[in-house]
């Protein structure tokens, strides 16, 4: 099992690759500068756990790095990096499969955060009690989708829970990954369908 970084910056890739060491020091980090180098180093380095992809390199355009990563791997968590605001381009990123988008003028600490709550996503995405009123959900992912219900933001749900933005994502992939959908109307059709929500 191994992380895979992909970036052309050496700079950016270090600082990627030393953050990662300080969360899972045992873990096996492979760098790479192009994407096309990717199915051969998985077959030489071991399955993938987390991807953290430069969302501008050599070989791709736009988004075009996320769509071919998830088509190949679509059930292993991507980290995009990128210079651009999130404002220009998180959307899209999130839309073509990634799970967080980091900017590159995070700061270290914030950067750890994202990465951490995608690794412990993961890997503790199993371990959680379902809820007794649902059988399938945790009674968080229960809350957030009452929350979803309400209309409430990413922000607004980080105010009210007492946690980071960062976390709040990281919630919401475990929970669209455990229902199987990709977006909050989705998730919310489904919470319907399933007699998730009351009312």
């Amino acid at each position: 099992m191994s992380i895979y970084v992909i970036d052309d910056h050496p700079l950016m890739r270090d600082a990627i690759v030393m953050v990662l060491r300080r969360l899972r020091p045992a873990e096996n980090i492979v760098e790479l500068e192009r994407l096309d180098k990717l199915a051969g180093s998985v077959q030489q380095r071991g399955a993938p756990t987390l991807f953290c992809l430069d969302l501008k390199l050599p070989d791709t355009n736009g988004v075009s790095g996320v769509i071919a990563v998830k088509q190949v791997y679509p059930n292993v968590p991507i980290a995009v990096y990128s210079a651009a605001p999130a404002a220009d381009m998180e959307d899209a990123c999130i839309e073509a499969g990634a799970d967080t988008y980091i900017e590159k003028s995070a700061s270290s600490n914030e950067l750890a955060a994202a990465l951490r709550g995608l690794l412990m996503a993961g890997s503790e995405e199993t371990d959680e009690p379902p809820a007794a009123n649902s059988g399938k959900l945790s009674k968080r992912q229960t809350q957030l989708i009452a929350m979803l219900d309400k209309g409430m933001s990413n922000r607004d749900i980080a105010t009210d829970l007492e946690i980071s933005e960062h976390t709040v994502k990281v919630h919401l992939w475990r929970l669209f990954r455990r229902l199987g959908v990709k977006s909050r109307t989705q998730a919310l059709h489904f919470a319907r369908t399933n007699g998730l929500l009351s009312g």
